[in-house]
């Protein structure tokens, strides 16, 4: 009886609390444009094994020398790693080209397709737009 009870008190807070779990979550049509690509070069100013995305920031310098630091968000470490990567796959200093989806606000932020890095291997960066945007 007491294994029973603890069941269903178990159970009963999954259920719960599944709908506050799914909500921290975003889907790439939420904040990303699958219609506006953008392709931007810089150096990796900081690189952030988060979940539920790693983020890649990066300085791009424009036209009259003014830096720009976009955030990029990759996919999941694991998806990341699932993929090849290691964590000294991208690190402060290094020369990328990164094609990706501007966000749909607006800001400095993308969410990252694929990465070239310095040494001219082209990597995945894991984005949850192959799997929403139908591309």
């Amino acid at each position: 009886m007491k294994n029973a009870w603890i069941k269903a008190a178990v159970v009963s807070a999954g259920l719960f609390l599944a709908p506050f779990v799914i909500s921290a979550h975003h889907s790439f049509a939420a904040e990303f444009d699958a219609s506006k690509p953008v392709t931007l070069t810089g150096t990796v100013s900081k690189v952030a094994w988060t979940n539920p995305h790693a983020h890649v920031l990066l300085d791009v310098t424009g036209q009259g020398g003014k830096v720009t630091s976009w955030d990029l968000e990759l996919g999941s470490p694991n998806a990341l790693i699932r993929r090849g990567w290691l964590r000294s796959t991208l690190k402060p200093g290094d020369l990328i080209t990164v094609v990706g989806y501007l966000a749909k606000d607006g800001s400095d932020n993308a969410n990252a397709r694929s990465i070239t890095l310095s040494d001219g291997r082209k990597v995945f960066a894991g984005s949850s737009s192959e799997s929403e945007s139908g591309k």
